[in-house]
Parts: structure tokens; C-alpha cells; sequence
């Protein structure tokens, strides 16, 4: 018997030695008689747990294992079982927590409650009633902060589960829940009842009952802790809200919260009298605007297991529209004045009128206004339905003056009684320099709000002459004139061979050479000439005399902006100056292709004619083609301006005129004009031989024997010259034109730009000349039309007509 009661008990001691072992591996003295294959999974769960709380992996508290007396063997089948455990455990765990489940914050802090999903809808119907967006914000919840620590007053129930631990010489801990008959358990300890008590009053109980099995308790060498682990979920009931009904809610929960589940009070609950019901009684009645207005959070009371949230009807509400910074629809209790109301409205905004309140009443039978001054506003009691209209200030200024015009400080200025006129001229820091004091004028305000004007003799007013120094008026404006306000805007105008050619502002003593320099100088064309045009000023009109203005002739040195005769000028003269006679700069035409030395040349004379350039380049080369010589020239800016301005009478929708522009700028850019070399050496004088203009380009063709033929033809190709061969051989060398060739359209282009047409005369067709170097090109059929059989039928209807006409006539 002696041998079964030690057995006994050495295995009652070694299970309790794992099982501490596997609650807290790390905290534990001794590790020797701990052996892995007798722990369970919960046991490596908690095992887990526990590393991953404290940030630590299995191989990092190895040496520290190993060192409280555990073996190498034992410590590497925890790693085996600690890994099969990971391998085991389901990746997809839903940490979010609209889902309900608790957060890895949440399970730092050692507390987890079931969180509540609740879809928040923009409550539009009542969004001016004053409270409503409090429950339209998802955002705000007031759901209880789990991280606070656990409020001594906090009563336990079924559902919660207590976090208890033994440290010091002896260790235990673990989460025990609160049963259905409000106990929970405690190894070796045994059940305790806890329900309904407080947190700290359980708290004695358990560590009374734990020091009666654990003697270091009892001593003082352990101690106990006890803490809420899991909170329990509590029922409460919601009537007359927007979502009235049933709600399972933390058991740390506010009524604010339950409200806020609950969306609010409904289209006519109460903000100010809900009631919050337990025990069937009125436990307390809540005023959702002591936290709306001063942030009073003393009515937000826990709930408890089956309290009723009773949301009665309103009894009063009134509108507050207009000047006030927070309008809407308010509820007034009994007793409350206007100044309350205005204070849950914010108070006025800064253009609001303050001196009076505009106030819409019902009676039994219809409405009424009531004004209520400034005075009434902590007496008067608001009514149900009263719609207080709170107006703007008039744009209007009670005191105000504006003085303009020549003085250092214009602007508008405070009024008094009996201020006149040189008291603002004072304030507005005298007049300047230019001002005109001869006059002065008052634009007046008077009674029936139109305007008059009051002269003032400015320099009277301000050498004391009381008859001329006026009173002022509120809302006076009074301008100071300029004496350059009077004078006429002078200016001149210069033209001709300067730098910067245009009109300027004139200045009194300007002199012609002020308004040289001025615009930059003269050019390098500038002539000793110049010419002024001065404006012709009389009193009287004189038929005899036809000139309109005085022409004044002057002779400057065109090199030399500094002249010796300094000629003054008066306002609105046209100066001129002329251009040489003679300036011209070199211009340059282009040689290129077959010459012997081709590039730029400059024209020598106004006449220099193709022959004399050409020979300068040196004359043809031995390979030039004396057929294929052209001039192109561009197409200059007003040649197509020109074309822009005729007017061609085409319809509006018509763009030929603006394809023929398009045309010319950016695909042909340059005209050809065609040279016969051969007769121009011949006959110096031939029409060939032209005069070059500046950019032209004179283009020597290198000899070519072949014969391009493109277009509409079967094989587009170049052709050797064959002496002899016409127009259709070369056709046919290419296999003939296509289905689209229009060939008694065909045409040729010579290699100096020149063309040719083919021509026909009755059923005789005449092709051009082919030389070497020519290009032949086959145009594309126009497209035609081809007849219906509607058409044909009507045709011969026509036909037929006629003839019967016909047959008709000669009977």
C-alpha cells in the first residue's frame, strides 16, 4: 500500500511539473524532469504562444533551456513538435476585425471581445435636425477601449474569462472562463462563484481561495494576479431608434455606443430625454446635448445585461436659418431661453444682425411674425415650431468717408460730427504736389438716397475760410483733382531708317536728338534727309491757304546721332527719316549640278542675266545635259497673299483656295522656269537668258539616257533612250497603262521643267517629243458614273417621244 501511494504520488508531481513547464517554459527554475512526449497539443499551443509574445524563437532560448536542466534530447523533440505544430496550424486565420475576430493588438494587451459589424447609412432625412450626424459617422463608435486597464467596479458574469497567475516560488497561470452558473475552476483549487461581483471583490475571493492550497501564498513567496482575459457579450434592447431592437454588446459598452448601433434617435425621437431602463425603472435619462455642446460625457453610463434604451417622441423642436454659424432643427426643453438656443446654434456668425431675431409662430389657425430685440434674448421661451430667421447686417457703413484723387493717402476714413474737409485732407496726409486747389468736388448722399455734387474751392478750405471749408457728411466721397488730369496726352511719332520706329510720349524741351538716342539710334541706311511733319494750329479756317500741316526739311549726319543743329520738337510731330538712294546689300543666287564650280554667287548688277552666272561658275561641265537647265525660284510672301485675295467665287463650304496656299508653302515652295541653253549662247538676248532674282537657283542636270516612265502604267520603271522611239514605245516598254491610265491624257516632263501634252484631233492623236532624261507620266482616269437601268429605260422613253414627234410632224 505504501508502494502504491508513492507511485501515486511521484506521478501527481511530475504531471504538475509538465504542466507548469508548458504554461511558462520560459519563467521556470528547473527544466530537468520536463519530457516533450508527454505534453499535449494545448501545451505546445501555449508553448508557441508564449515565444511569440515575447518575440523569441525556439533556437534563441535553447542555451537557457539547456541551462535550467534540460537535456539536448528533450529540447530537440520540443523543436520537432513546436514545428509539426506550425505546419498544423491554418494559414488563413481573419484578423480583420469587422469579422469579429480579436487583433494582434488585442491580444498584446491580454484581452479579446467579439467585435460588432455595423453598416452606417447617411441618415439625409434628418441631416438639419442638430445631433443627427453623431450617428451618421462610422468612424464614431464609442466602442470600449480594451487597452484600459480593467475597471475595479466592472461586474462579472457568464461569458467573461479571468486571466489568473501564481508567480514567485510557485508558478500557475491560465484564462478561465466564467460558466453558465457564474463559477469558474481552478486546478487543485477547486470551482469559486464570482458572478456578480465586482472585479476587485472576485479578485480577494480567488486569491483567498488559491493561498488555502498554495502554501507560498500563504507566505507571502507567491503572489497572485487576476485580470479580465475575455470580456463577455451582453443583450440589450433599443426602442424608437432608427434601427430599433435586439444588440449583443461588449459588457464595457456605453449607452452612447448602443445608441450609435442603433443609428440614433428616429425621425421624431428625443435627443435630450432618452431613457435608459433597468429593472423595469428608469435608471437615467440621458441629454445627448451635454455632449454635443460642452463635451459632457456624464450621462454616456455602462449598460448592463438587459437594459432598455427608450427613445421617446420630442416635444419640442424649433429652426434656427440664416447668420448663425451651426443652423438647423433643434429640441428645446421647458424652461430653456432663446440665449440657450442660440448657444446650441454656435451663436451668430460675423455678418449676422444681432440687434433683433426674426421669429416665425403657430397658432391654432395660422402664423404669425414676432421680433425679438436684443434684450429679450435670456426671457424669451421658444415655442414648439418657432422658425427663428437670423438676418444679414445692410451693406452699409454707418461712419465712413472716402477721399481720391491727389492726395498722399487715399482711401476711406472713420466720420465724425463736424468733420470738414481739411480735417480728412489732414488725415489723408495732404495733398501732393500736382494737386489742382482751385476746385474740388463732393460726391453727397442725400436723405432720399440720390446723389448731388458739392464744389469746394480747395485752396480757400485750406487757408481757413470757414465758408469754404464745408462740413462733411457720412458716406461723402471726396476727390482731389490732378492738374494732370487736364493736360492732353502728348506724343510723337518717327518712322524711316531708325532702330525702333513707332510712337513715343513726349516730354516738354524734346529735341531730335533725344528722340534719336531714344529709339536706339539710326540704321546704316539712314540719308542726311529728314523730314517733320508738324500739325497747322489757327483760330480761324483760311480757304486760301490748302497745306493741313508745316513740312520742316533738315539735313543730319546719317553717321552721327549727335547732330550740331539740335532741332526741338513739339507734340504730335511725324518725324521721317529717309533712306539712301542707293543702299543695297549683296544678294546671292545658287549654282548647282553640271558647272565647273558651282555654290553661291552674288548678283553683280541689277541685270545679271543667267549666261553671265553661269559662266562665272566656270560654264557647263563635259556630262551636262544643255537640255536639262531650270531656274527655280521661290515662291515669295505676297505672291501667295496675292492668290489669297482673289476672289475665285467658290461656295463657303469650298477649300480649292486654301489647298492652292497649302500647295504652294509646303510642296512646291519654288516656281521652275525653263532655260534653252542652246539658244540663249546662240542669242544673248533670247527670252531664256532672264534676269536673276536674289534666292534663285540655277540647276544644271547631269545627262541622262534614260526615260522615266510613271503613273498608271503596269510596272513604273526607266527606260534607255533609244533615238528614234516615240511616245508609245516607251509605254510599252513598261507593259502598258492600268485599268485606271487615262492615256490620251498622258504627258511628258522635260529635264529643264518643261512639259508637253499629248494632243488629239478628230480620230488623230499626237504624242510629244521624247529626249533623253524626260519623264513620261500617265495620269488616272477620272471617276464616272455609270447610267442605272432606271436611267437607261427613262432614256429610251425620251427617245421614243421624239421620235414620234418627229414621225408626227412630217404626216
Amino acid at each position: 500500500m505504501k508502494n502504491i501511494t508513492y507511485v501515486l504520488t511521484l506521478f501527481f508531481i511530475l504531471f504538475m511539473s509538465f504542466h507548469v513547464h508548458a504554461q511558462d517554459i520560459l519563467r521556470s527554475k528547473d527544466l530537468s524532469t520536463v519530457q516533450v512526449d508527454y505534453l499535449s497539443d494545448d501545451d505546445i499551443a501555449k508553448i508557441s504562444a508564449q515565444l511569440k509574445s515575447n518575440n523569441a524563437t525556439i533556437d534563441q532560448v535553447e542555451s537557457m533551456a539547456l541551462s535550467k536542466g534540460m537535456s539536448q534530447t528533450e529540447f530537440n523533440k520540443l523543436r520537432v513538435k513546436l514545428a509539426q505544430f506550425e505546419k498544423k496550424k491554418p494559414k488563413n486565420i481573419d484578423t480583420d476585425n469587422s469579422k469579429g475576430k480579436a487583433t494582434d493588438q488585442d491580444s498584446e494587451f491580454g484581452r479579446k471581445q467579439e467585435k460588432i459589424k455595423n453598416e452606417k447609412v447617411k441618415d439625409s432625412a434628418n441631416a438639419l435636425i442638430f445631433g443627427s450626424e453623431l450617428f451618421d459617422n462610422p468612424t464614431l463608435n464609442f466602442e470600449p477601449d480594451l487597452k484600459l486597464a480593467t475597471p475595479m467596479n466592472y461586474i462579472l458574469g457568464p461569458g467573461d474569462e479571468l486571466q489568473v497567475s501564481v508567480y514567485g516560488v510557485q508558478e500557475y497561470n491560465a484564462s478561465i472562463p466564467v460558466s453558465v452558473e457564474g463559477k469558474i475552476t481552478i486546478d487543485y483549487v477547486g470551482q469559486i462563484a464570482v458572478s456578480g461581483m465586482s472585479i476587485e471583490a472576485a479578485t480577494q475571493k480567488i486569491k483567498a481561495a488559491i493561498a488555502r492550497v498554495y502554501s507560498t501564498v500563504r507566505s507571502g513567496q507567491s503572489q497572485v494576479s487576476v485580470s479580465l482575459g475575455r470580456i463577455r457579450t451582453i443583450k440589450i434592447t433599443v426602442v424608437g431608434g432608427k434601427q430599433p431592437g435586439n444588440y449583443s454588446i461588449s459588457s464595457l459598452a456605453t449607452v452612447y455606443n448602443a445608441l450609435h448601433l442603433a443609428g440614433g434617435p428616429g425621425k421624431n425621437g428625443s435627443y435630450r430625454n432618452i431613457e435608459l431602463i433597468r429593472n423595469n425603472k428608469v435608471y437615467k435619462n440621458v441629454d445627448i446635448y451635454k455632449f454635443l455642446v460642452k463635451g459632457d460625457q456624464s450621462d454616456n453610463v455602462s449598460l448592463k445585461d438587459n437594459d432598455v434604451i427608450r427613445i421617446p417622441s420630442y416635444s419640442q423642436r424649433v429652426t434656427v436659418v440664416g447668420e448663425v454659424k451651426r443652423p438647423g432643427i433643434f429640441e428645446i426643453k421647458k424652461g430653456e431661453t432663446f440665449s440657450d438656443l442660440l448657444n446650441f446654434a454656435s451663436g451668430f456668425n460675423e455678418f449676422a444682425y444681432t440687434a433683433s431675431v426674426n421669429v416665425t409662430q403657430k397658432t391654432g389657425k395660422e402664423f404669425k411674425v414676432h421680433d425679438i430685440n436684443e434684450s429679450e434674448y435670456g426671457s424669451y421661451m421658444p415655442q414648439s415650431g418657432d422658425v427663428f430667421k437670423i438676418t444679414k447686417i445692410l451693406n452699409r457703413f454707418e461712419n465712413r468717408i472716402k477721399i481720391e484723387g491727389a492726395v498722399f493717402r487715399p482711401d476711406f476714413y472713420s466720420y465724425s460730427e463736424g468733420m470738414r474737409i481739411s480735417d480728412l485732407i489732414t488725415r489723408a496726409e495732404g495733398l501732393t504736389e500736382d494737386a489742382y486747389t482751385k476746385r474740388a468736388r463732393i460726391i453727397r448722399l442725400k436723405t432720399d438716397l440720390t446723389t448731388e455734387i458739392v464744389n469746394v474751392d480747395l485752396s480757400a478750405a485750406l487757408s481757413g475760410d470757414l465758408n469754404s471749408d464745408i462740413e462733411l457728411k457720412r458716406e461723402d466721397i471726396v476727390t482731389v483733382y490732378s492738374i494732370l488730369d487736364f493736360r492732353e496726352e502728348y506724343k510723337v511719332t518717327i518712322d524711316g531708317e531708325v532702330k525702333n520706329p513707332g510712337e513715343y510720349e513726349y516730354f516738354e524741351n524734346l529735341t531730335l536728338n533725344d528722340l534719336v538716342v531714344q529709339v536706339g539710334g539710326l540704321t546704316g541706311s539712314a540719308s542726311k534727309r529728314v523730314e517733320i511733319a508738324r500739325m497747322v494750329k489757327s483760330d480761324a479756317m483760311d480757304d486760301a491757304d490748302p497745306k493741313r500741316v508745316e513740312l520742316v526739311e533738315l539735313e543730319i549726319t546719317a553717321d552721327n546721332n549727335e547732330q550740331i543743329k539740335n532741332f526741338v520738337l513739339k507734340p504730335f510731330d511725324v518725324v521721317n527719316i529717309r533712306r539712301m538712294a542707293v543702299y543695297e546689300k549683296p544678294q546671292m543666287v545658287t549654282v548647282s549640278g553640271a558647272v565647273g564650280y558651282p555654290g553661291k554667287y552674288v548678283l553683280a548688277n541689277k541685270k545679271e542675266t543667267v549666261y553671265n552666272v553661269v559662266m562665272r561658275a566656270g560654264g557647263l561641265s563635259s556630262i551636262a545635259n544643255l537640255d536639262g537647265m531650270k531656274i527655280k525660284r521661290p515662291i515669295k510672301q505676297d505672291q501667295i497673299e496675292q492668290l489669297e485675295s482673289i476672289d475665285l467665287n467658290l461656295s463657303k463650304n469650298d477649300t480649292l483656295n486654301d489647298k492652292l496656299t497649302k500647295r504652294l508653302t509646303e510642296d512646291l515652295k519654288y516656281a521652275t522656269i525653263p532655260v534653252n541653253w542652246e539658244k540663249i549662247v546662240k542669242d544673248k538676248n533670247h527670252y531664256s537668258n532672264v534676269t536673276l532674282f536674289p534666292g534663285d537657283e540655277i540647276e544644271v542636270a547631269v545627262y541622262n539616257e534614260g526615260v522615266k516612265v510613271t503613273g498608271n502604267v503596269l510596272l513604273t520603271s526607266e527606260i534607255p533612250y533609244r533615238n528614234g522611239k516615240g511616245f508609245r514605245y516607251y509605254i510599252d516598254a513598261v507593259g502598258g497603262v492600268d485599268h485606271k491610265g487615262w492615256k490620251r491624257k498622258a504627258y511628258i516632263i522635260y529635264p529643264n521643267g518643261k512639259a508637253s501634252v499629248t494632243s488629239s484631233f478628230l480620230f488623230f492623236r499626237s504624242y510629244p517629243k521624247v529626249t533623253p532624261d524626260s519623264q513620261i507620266v500617265v495620269p488616272e482616269k477620272p471617276e464616272t458614273r455609270k447610267m442605272s437601268a432606271g436611267e437607261w429605260a427613262g432614256l429610251g422613253t425620251a427617245f421614243a417621244s421624239l421620235a414620234l414627234l418627229i414621225v408626227t410632224a412630217f404626216k
